[in-house]
This record gives structure tokens, sequence and C-alpha cells, in this order.
């Protein structure tokens, strides 16, 4: 565990796998000038939680399935029994069981949105989709707004050198629908949801605008994507795994298009899109 080295961001080192750390590391100090008070710990006002074992092939299937289910459940207990009413956790699209999938397996339709059948198809989809009836659960129980967001392949600036590659090679992105969620991006996307109240528990695809490639969205489909159906028209370069509710119920707008930050392309032409 390394500390994140932040202004403002204090670090305690929490095994969430024991409830009893958990709801102490929410009802604690974070810091020495906290007990300058003398009124006790101050309530929190919402709890973000992406700890977890990020995917598959790190740790054995049941080590990892076990680690993040029980550890979203303890989160989100604790949170919602000491009366913090916003949690955020992290879901993923690999709950739409195609990314980890065995072999060649299309999605059943496109868009893929977050009314599309999760069906995982892999331990850490699954552990994914568990936590988000885990946090359903909580917030028809307490009322509380619950958030899960289901995010797609995270894109630091420097994975941009990756993209002219994808570019060349149009299947390598079919297993994540040739989307990403650029990691600014999401940072914008959970601070609208600490912002949004009162939607008790939603799903949210966090994923950015446009479709990885330079042919409009429907044709582009046709040709790689042959037995996946279209349930609605994709305009232009909509990518096909939708962020429509993000934006709409959230306010999300992208600040990290690939197309002005991949190498090698034309700006001008990405400007204009």
């Amino acid at each position: 565990m390394k500390p994140l080295d932040a202004p403002g961001v204090r670090t305690i080192v929490v095994n969430l796998a024991d409830s009893g750390e958990t709801f102490n590391a929410l009802s604690m100090h974070f810091g020495f000038e906290d007990l300058r008070t003398g009124g006790g710990p101050a309530p929190l006002d919402a709890v973000v939680h992406f700890a977890a074992i990020p995917r598959i092939l790190i740790r054995p299937d049941n080590a990892m399935f076990a680690a993040n289910v029980l550890s979203t459940y303890n989160v989100i207990e604790a949170a919602t029994k000491l009366g913090i009413r916003k949690v955020i956790i992290a879901s993923s699209i690999t709950a739409y069981g195609v990314c980890f999938a065995e072999g060649d397996r299309d999605y059943t339709s496109f868009p893929v949105d977050e009314d599309y059948d999760a069906d995982p198809t892999d331990s850490y989809g699954l552990s994914k989709l568990v936590g988000e009836k885990i946090a359903r659960s909580f917030a028809s129980r307490t009322g509380a707004d619950i958030y899960a967001l289901r995010i797609g392949v995270v894109i630091e600036p420097a994975d941009y050198e990756r993209f002219p590659a994808a570019l060349a090679d149009p299947l390598s992105r079919k297993r994540d629908a040739w989307s990403y969620i650029d990691l600014r991006d999401l940072a914008q996307i959970v601070d609208l949801c600490l912002e949004k109240d009162g939607l008790g528990f939603q799903v949210f695809n966090a994923t950015n605008d446009e479709i990885i490639t330079n042919e409009p969205t429907t044709s582009f489909l046709t040709k790689h994507a042959p037995r996946t159906p279209m349930a609605r028209e994709l305009e232009g370069f909509e990518a096909p795994m939708s962020n429509r509710k993000t934006r709409e119920l959230l306010g999300f707008r992208e600040q990290h298009n690939w197309r002005r930050r991949a190498p090698g392309l034309d700006q001008s032409s990405a400007e204009a899109r």
C-alpha cells in the first residue's frame, strides 16, 4: 500500500474484509489536528469505494471474488449504519459478460446501456454485479443514495500512445465495445455523483462519448460486429458503450476526447467532430 501523495489527502490503512475495521475507519479522526475540536470524530458526508482486486489473473478467482464482494458489503453496511447518505462504488463494464469471456463472445445488442442484461462470465465481473445487488439492497433498506459506476477501460494520459495501434487492429478493442474512460473524466463523474442527490440506487456507465475508430459507428459495427443487432440507431461516432444516462442524469460532459489526445492524428479534423 502506497499513500497518495496529494495535498489534503490522509491515508488510513484498513482491512476492508474486517467489518470492525471498516466501521472504525469510517467513524474516527483522520489526523492529529482533528483532536483540537474536542467534539469527537466529524461525521462523513460521503464514501467513494474503489478498493478492489482490479481484474482477473492477479489472485485466484475465489480469493478475488471474496475480497471484492466482502469489502463492498462491509463498506456499504458501515456507511449506511453510520448515517452516511451517499456512497459511490466502482462496478465495471465486465459485468456485461464480454470483456473477460472465454473465446470470442458477441454483445447481444448495441448500444450497451444500463438496461442491458448484465451476464458476467468471469469471477471479476460477477463480483461487480453482486456488489451492485448489495448496493441496491442497502439503498432500498435505508434510503441512501448509492451509485454504482460501470467503469470502462481506464486511460491515463500516457496510454493514448497505444491508440494508433488499436485503430490499425479494429478487433483489438471489441471486448470493451471500443470504449474507454479517461482517468480525468472518471474523476469528473465521481464529483458529479457527489453533487447529485436524491437518485436512490443507480447504475451509470462511466465511459467517454465516442467510439475508438475513425469510421462512423454504424458502418464500423456493420463490418466488425455483424452478428450484433442495433437496438437503436447510433449517431455519428457515438460509442457503442453508451454513457447517455450519465450525461442526462449527472450532467457529464467529457473533457478528454481521444481524438484530441492520441498522437499522429489530424487534430484539426478531430476538433471539427
